[in-house]
């Protein structure tokens, strides 16, 4: 059984098997017929992403932004449900993994949605699925997708299996495992703030903030639309931000001093509402940031914020430590397959099954024999809580 983290995020989606990982914008486009194409440019294989799905032809990331006439993407959580979450999801399970077998999947929701959206979610995306993918070698790939299982999780808490689990799915560092960490998951369009406490969930300290780094490049967007009267979407912005400069009708402007002024602020106003939201929690001994969001604002925001941050490592990309992740908690959660190359092993059905019900029934965390019992009996514990979830 071949286990998949996808996370469909207003701003990229993503997927992680454990092998491949994938990483697109969340951006939907019509699919138009090319008439020349090039032998040059990029050959990633979320360059040209142009697929079938349902009867229906799409363009997806950034070959829509290149090529559609009609781009849609959303800022809004009911249409990225209704709207988006099928076809990003599908294409990003049939870019990464090569199985028609059923593979079980792990995604994660913004706490504010967890309890709302779960249901619907997995609705949306469980069951079997035919996606064709139109290579631009004018060779179709039509892949069949069958997701299984499907287990949501409060998004941010991906983060922190990512830095505990190693990719057996084997608690790696339990000395984090038992600690309280507070997590802020800085998204495109949301910031996530919760507190795990021996990886058990913490409501009163957990919520879902509007205050993404889409925020950010609004400012930006519409300080540029007064002086140039163009419209950016803001879907367009990555690239320029990072290079600090955009030229537009062959005007260049630089815009890294503003940026640098929204940044600051955008950080000030997340660490405010930080430091007030846990206020009580004193005792909270790391605090983690992530999301592709905590990379442009890390630097702004840890001199802002009370308590002890995980520095993010300069030779990572933020925007997978959620889905990669999933990917290690749903090998925890359902037994690890042993991967050799390129083939997969499957284990046998009998130690597959005595391995679910020894799981189920101590629901402890894998022990080596020097751990601490204490301390593996309180990280069992903070994880029985996500094992009894369907």
């Amino acid at each position: 059984m071949e286990i998949v983290g996808i996370d469909v995020g207003f701003g990229f989606t993503k997927a992680y098997n454990g092998r491949n990982s994938v990483i697109f914008k969340s951006l939907i486009g019509d699919a138009t017929d090319i008439q020349f194409r090039s032998i040059l440019g990029d050959d990633a294989s979320t360059s040209n992403l142009h697929i079938t799905l349902e009867d229906k032809s799409y363009f997806l990331g950034s070959y829509a932004e290149l090529q559609s006439n009609i781009r849609e993407y959303t800022l809004d959580q009911e249409k990225l449900l209704e709207d988006f979450v099928k076809i990003l999801a599908i294409a990003a399970a049939g870019l990464c993994t090569d199985t028609s077998e059923p593979i079980n999947v792990i995604s994660g929701l913004p706490v504010g949605y967890l309890k709302r959206d779960s249901k619907k979610f997995k609705e949306i995306i469980q069951g079997v699925h035919e996606i064709t993918f139109h290579n631009k070698d004018g060779k179709d790939v039509t892949k069949r997708i069958n997701i299984n299982k499907i287990h949501i999780i409060p998004q941010p808490i991906g983060s922190i299996f990512n830095l505990i689990f190693d990719d057996q799915g084997k608690i790696k560092d339990r000395g984090l495992a038992t600690q309280k960490l507070g997590i802020v998951d800085i998204g495109f369009k949301t910031t996530d703030f919760s507190i795990f406490d021996h990886l058990q969930y913490i409501e009163r300290g957990s919520c879902t903030m509007d205050t993404g780094i889409s925020k950010c490049f609004s400012v930006i967007a519409n300080k540029l639309r007064q002086e140039s009267n163009i419209t950016i979407e803001l879907y367009r912005m990555f690239n320029f931000l990072e290079s600090g400069m955009i030229k537009i009708r062959g005007k260049e402007y630089n815009i890294s001093n503003l940026k640098k002024r929204v940044y600051n602020h955008a950080a000030s106003a997340i660490a405010s509402d930080l430091n007030r939201m846990w206020e009580n929690d004193w005792d909270i001994d790391s605090i983690i940031l992530s999301g592709g969001g905590s990379v442009e604002l890390s630097e702004y925001l840890n001199p802002n914020i009370d308590g002890n941050v995980i520095p993010i490592g300069k030779n990572i990309d933020a925007r997978f430590n959620n889905v990669q992740g999933y990917c290690k908690f749903g090998r925890y959660k359902w037994g690890y397959s042993k991967y050799i190359s390129d083939s997969i092993e499957e284990p046998k059905a009998n130690e597959e099954k005595s391995k679910e019900a020894a799981l189920d029934k101590k629901d402890e965390a894998p022990n080596d024999q020097d751990d601490d019992a204490a301390t593996a009996e309180k990280s069992s514990k903070g994880l029985s809580w996500l094992r009894r979830q369907s």
